[in-house]
């Protein structure tokens, strides 16, 4: 692999052992990986250096994971997977809710951890190539077009669908979603945000029936992924 292509991974891990292993399987799988200690000191990194990735573990001296999600999040849409031995639900929708785009849990294994990287690479590079061919977003008429045909959508249907276009691979929670409809979140439950995302898959397919794009993330919610 051409070094002037490798994509650049900053690890914000403050065990020296855990941050070592992936290194190694980082390098070993071709990208540039940093390691850094401290959570005031990632935050400067990534806005210093603009980094292609950010493994983020959960606690950190200095400033912890979340705070440092807020913090990057203010300024950057870097993808940012978080490690954490946390495995409770609401634990997990806190991270998502400040701007995680995946998780994965302690103790895990090296690989899974590459996989990850890799797959939020790839959905981070394409998501600007896909839009303009897939789909097209017209605020001013609540419509959208799936593969140059416009969906019957609700306005409801339109501002999900909206919200999880907006950030393909990243997982919204029933929550998140329900803030999206703005003043339409009075008249649904978040429970009918199932409802509305399987109307959402129903029309999609109308249009293009071999398509799966709206995946549900079980004990999370729904995340939006680019037709290859």
């Amino acid at each position: 692999m051409n070094t002037q292509t490798l994509s650049r991974v900053l690890v914000v891990e403050d065990d020296r052992k855990i941050s070592e292993l992936l290194l190694n399987y980082l390098r070993a799988d071709g990208y540039e990986a940093t390691p850094v200690f401290d959570g005031r000191e990632a935050v400067q990194c990534v806005s210093q250096h603009a980094p292609d990735l950010v493994i983020l573990d959960w606690m950190l001296p200095g400033m912890d994971g979340i705070g440092v999600c807020k913090t990057i999040r203010e300024f950057s849409d870097v993808p940012i997977l978080m490690l954490t031995a946390r495995i409770d639900e609401l634990d997990r929708l806190l991270g998502l809710d400040t701007g995680a785009d995946d998780y994965v849990c302690k103790p895990f294994a090296p690989r899974e951890v590459v996989a990850r990287v890799r797959a939020l690479l790839r959905r981070a590079s394409g998501k600007v190539k896909a839009s303009p061919q897939v789909w097209v977003i017209e605020d001013a008429s609540f419509r959208i077009s799936w593969m140059g045909q416009w969906l019957p959508l609700t306005r409801i249907e339109f501002m999900m669908f909206r919200t999880l276009l907006a950030r393909p691979g990243r997982v919204f929670s029933r929550e998140q979603l329900l803030a999206s409809v703005h003043d339409s979140h009075r008249d649904i439950s978040d429970r009918a945000i199932d409802t509305h995302i399987k109307n959402l898959r129903k029309k999609v397919q109308v249009v293009e029936p071999a398509s799966d794009c709206i995946s549900s993330v079980y004990g999370l919610g729904y995340r939006f992924d680019i037709p290859e």
